[in-house]
């Protein structure tokens, strides 16, 4: 009987041949790319053929659809703050800044402050020189309202008209053509005067400043106001017309505000002029809207 080939001591001794001649790792290389060819051609002849039983049979797609739900993971309820020791879900999208829980965290946030605020009112070695909101207040200033508020500050409150319209008709119904016109812009140096309104509306958002309807002591004051350009202009645009007199003045909080910030350590704060305190009772006059004389 003949001894079978892989035996024969001829062949063994005439070295390897073939497949066998690849060395070690070259052939398990080999050997794997050659499955996974062989894995993949039949994967994409199989997808169709699978698509195609099921667009042919309606039961085979239910039946795949109810394979997929039931071999999905079924997320578990998250646990509440009380039995998990964690933050809801809520509070958790409220650290993450997305959600409508961001409005909570925000006010707990403010809340927290307040609490801080408490705990320092109960500390009697807690001291501050003035008012905190003094430095947030300067961040809001143009360099022209700290030049219109030096000169309140210095030369006291400052006269404004109202030109309106006069005459037999202006005592039935009065109509307003200019407000608050003043020479504040030119006597504080301000650099942009058409702002002027601008400034005063601001400074009496912050509370600085307050626009009385009483007159200031002195007619003076409103005899050269009533002789610029800008009024002369708004009396001579209508047949008849009227001077209204009024005055701006400081806040007490905007009083305090210009001693401790806009005078230098020098200033004896007993020679300033004195302001009249807006009343508690009335609504004080809004700021001008239209342009205000230079």
């Amino acid at each position: 009987m003949d001894q079978p080939r892989d035996e024969r001591p001829e062949e063994r001794d005439a070295g390897p041949e073939g497949f066998d001649a690849i060395p070690g790792l070259a052939r398990i290389a080999l050997s794997a790319g050659w499955h996974t060819a062989g894995w993949a051609l039949r994967t994409s002849f199989g997808v169709p053929r699978r698509m195609l039983e099921l667009a042919l049979s309606p039961e085979k797609a239910i039946d795949l659809a109810r394979d997929v739900r039931a071999a999905a993971p079924v997320p578990t309820p998250r646990r509440s703050s009380d039995e998990s020791g964690e933050l809801p879900i809520d509070a958790r999208a409220a650290e993450n800044g997305d959600g409508p829980a961001e409005h909570a965290e925000v006010a707990r946030t403010l809340r927290e402050e307040g609490e801080q605020l408490l705990r320092r009112s109960r500390d009697v070695r807690y001291k501050v020189d003035a008012h905190p909101a003094y430095e947030r207040i300067l961040s809001e200033l143009a360099p022209d309202e700290g030049r219109i508020l030096r000169l309140l500050l210095v030369d006291g409150p400052q006269p404004a008209v109202d030109i309106r319209t006069g005459g037999p008709v202006g005592l039935v119904r009065s109509r307003l053509i200019a407000p608050g016109l003043s020479m504040i812009g030119a006597r504080a140096g301000c650099r942009y005067v058409d702002r002027v309104p601008s400034y005063l509306n601001n400074l009496f958002r912050l509370g600085l400043v307050w626009f009385s309807r009483e007159t200031l002591r002195d007619p003076l004051d409103y005899q050269v106001l009533e002789a610029q350009p800008e009024v002369l202009g708004a009396i001579h645009s209508v047949r008849h017309a009227k001077v209204v007199r009024r005055s701006i003045h400081l806040t007490p909080f905007g009083e305090d505000f210009c001693r401790v910030c806009l005078t230098p350590e020098a200033t004896d704060m007993q020679d300033l002029p004195q302001h009249s305190p807006p009343p508690e009772t009335t609504t004080s006059p809004q700021p001008p809207t239209e342009k205000m004389g230079g």
